[in-house]
């Protein structure tokens, strides 16, 4: 008999908890687990532990799939990363951070690097073509217009798998910049400006309060390039 403890950690955000069934399965060098439900209470922020009894060692982890199962209402689930530790003390990582919705199973890589050629094992390299034809399918692209860059092929966000989707935090601290933006700027005279500019100093002044400023994981640059 070979025990493997598992702790399971959900995201912080808002709302990345679930009421829904979660369960887990190892697959290993040597055979997989059975599926071992997890739990049926994930709340945002904290990490749940439980214990995979397998008949025999499963030699290294490679990868883990996660089962979601809908009880009664629909409620997504955002998972941090799941740790593996075997029964010979080795730690085995699985960094997830995606939400899972509805009835699906996830599978998820060990968290160590590796290239194509690094893949041995016949269940990686089908596990690299499953992904790599998932996210062809998510990243279409087509032409909004003649001589503009290409966009997504959907005709709104909503369309997008929630992994995709802008997210909210981002969004408000997004919002929350422009309006302390649009209050410097009418502080400093900019908004309601009527005259021309008298100089290029004139104009630096302006918007050197913005330029290098970073938000959100994006970086938001002076509109203008002065140099």
């Amino acid at each position: 008999m070979a025990i493997y403890k598992v702790t399971v950690a959900t995201g912080d955000m808002v709302e990345a908890g679930t009421n829904n069934s979660i369960s887990i399965t190892l697959v290993g060098s040597y055979g997989e687990s059975r599926q071992t439900t997890v739990s049926f209470l994930f709340l945002p922020g904290k990490e749940r532990s439980l214990s995979v009894h397998c008949g025999k060692d499963l030699g290294p982890i490679v990868l883990i799939r996660l089962h979601k199962w809908r009880l009664f209402l629909e409620d997504a689930w955002f998972c941090k990363d799941v740790r593996v530790t075997a029964p010979n003390g080795t730690l085995y990582r699985f960094p997830c951070y995606q939400w899972l919705e509805g009835v699906t199973t996830v599978e998820v890589r060990e968290g160590s690097g590796k290239k194509l050629v690094d893949d041995k094992l016949q269940i990686l390299k089908e596990h690299r073509h499953r992904e790599l034809a998932a996210r062809q399918e998510a990243y279409r692209w087509k032409n909004f217009a003649q001589g503009w860059p290409r966009c997504l092929n959907v005709d709104s966000i909503f369309e997008l798998d929630s992994n995709i989707q802008f997210s909210r935090v981002r969004a408000n601290n997004f919002t929350g910049f422009l309006i302390f933006q649009g209050a410097s700027h009418f502080l400093s005279g900019f908004l309601l400006r009527r005259t021309s500019w008298s100089s290029l100093d004139e104009m630096r002044t302006i918007f050197s309060r913005t330029q290098g400023r970073d938000i959100g994981g994006c970086h938001v640059c002076c509109p203008l390039p002065f140099p």
